[in-house]
């Protein structure tokens, strides 16, 4: 904490928060990370770059996204509390709204015009879910620009419907058949991409992790969330929420709901990271609960890791939260205590996901659904006066098969 005066503070000028972050990269990349610190260090002062920003999310997003009183979840809640003076009110950021369906093209539309500000003429990325690389895929159609998306095999298979529509916007999608054929071997051969072709191409790193300049970058273009929270539940409420919960993969969606509140002390911040399996079963992909500091991808960060430091697989139902490690902000976020990092399995987070389309009639993505399923847990317990907001941060319309599948349901 001494290095930084408050939480919103960080990082410092190297890129730690605390002595998480960094830049850990080869060094035929160290020039050109330079030249995107430069670059958006430059950005951030011309008022023409966030007008630019601004204008494409009001007007080709849809920002900003509803704040939505999620009446009959706040129902169900309260009718499973110990008395009638319970169960929190709870509140959906609805990210899932936002064009290509998720929380992703906030951090996509920053990125690319960043890029054209630096002349690059070729977008690389990966992707898990095939979010990030959806939303990629789109902002590269609108600006005219080559894009290849690394994807793991794995993941390919289980999110058979973004793959199509990110070939349909003319991307390259690149099947990745190392390791287990998910985001980490994903992201593996982006970077080795972009070592190779470092005069064109820009890197469109998908959340809050990477090195430096990316974690703070992504986090900056994903606080509209957090920002629109405040006015919204001030709007609504006239007071700031109590609770404000999100799933945990490399953290972004997290990262811009909690970053406005970080000096709030009345605010507690929930992170919900994927369970899998069980932890006690080493199937899971909580980074926080069962990994330790470490270095992966240009950063150092908390890692799913052996003792003597090889990464070991993650698993989740959800390709976006299939990630062994953590963006570096959210692991000093976790050591000093200003957020609670908590987890959700496999099984809960499917629950979730019904228990969501039935009553609220919103089919969400399995990220999120990891979030409610610890909502559940905790919102009727807590006093009928507490505000609680969950960001919906991804539809569930890419998921719905690979669920059906698991549940046995014959289309």
């Amino acid at each position: 904490m001494e290095a930084l005066n408050t939480y919103r503070g960080g990082p410092d000028e190297r890129g730690h928060f605390g002595h998480f972050g960094g830049r850990f990269v080869a060094e035929t990349l160290m020039p050109l990370i330079l030249a995107v610190e430069e670059a958006y260090e430059a950005a951030k002062k011309d008022p023409g770059y966030q007008a630019a920003i601004d204008d494409f999310a009001k007007h080709y997003v849809g920002r900003p996204s509803p704040l939505y009183f999620a009446e009959r979840l706040t129902e169900h809640f309260a009718s499973r509390g110990a008395n009638g003076n319970k169960g929190a009110k709870l509140y959906f950021k609805r990210d899932e709204l936002n064009h290509t369906g998720s929380h992703k093209i906030n951090n996509c539309l920053g990125q690319i015009l960043l890029a054209r500000r630096m002349g690059m003429t070729r977008i690389i990325a990966e992707t898990g879910a095939g979010q990030h690389g959806v939303a990629v895929a789109t902002v590269c159609a609108r600006f005219d620009l080559p894009c290849v998306v690394y994807m793991g095999t794995t993941d390919i298979a289980r999110q058979a419907p973004n793959v199509f529509r990110m070939k349909l916007l003319g991307a390259e999608v690149v099947p990745v058949t190392s390791g287990t054929g998910t985001l980490k071997d994903a992201m593996n051969d982006a970077l080795r991409d972009w070592v190779a072709n470092v005069e064109n191409t820009f890197y469109i790193i998908g959340t809050v992790a990477g090195p430096h300049p990316y974690p703070a970058m992504v986090r900056d273009f994903q606080s509209v969330i957090g920002n629109e929270v405040r006015e919204q539940m001030q709007a609504a409420e006239g007071r700031l929420p109590d609770t404000l919960v999100a799933c945990i993969g490399g953290g972004s969606n997290a990262m811009g709901l909690f970053h406005p509140f970080l000096d709030e002390p009345s605010v507690r911040l929930i992170g919900v990271e994927a369970a899998g399996h069980g932890l006690e079963t080493g199937k899971h992909a909580a980074s926080l609960a069962g990994g330790r500091p470490g270095v992966l991808h240009g950063n150092r960060t908390y890692l799913l890791q052996t003792d003597d430091g090889q990464i070991i697989d993650a698993h989740s139902i959800s390709a976006g939260l299939d990630y062994p490690g953590i963006g570096p902000e959210h692991s000093w976020l976790h050591e000093s205590g200003r957020a609670e990092y908590v987890s959700a399995t496999d099984a809960e987070a499917l629950e979730a996901f019904q228990l969501c389309s039935r009553l609220e009639g919103i089919i969400p993505a399995l990220e999120p659904a990891h979030a409610l399923a610890y909502v559940a847990k905790i919102a009727p317990e807590l006093p009928k006066d507490h505000l609680m907001v969950m960001n919906l941060c991804g539809r569930g319309d890419k998921d719905v098969f690979s669920v059906a599948e698991v549940l046995g349901v014959e289309l």
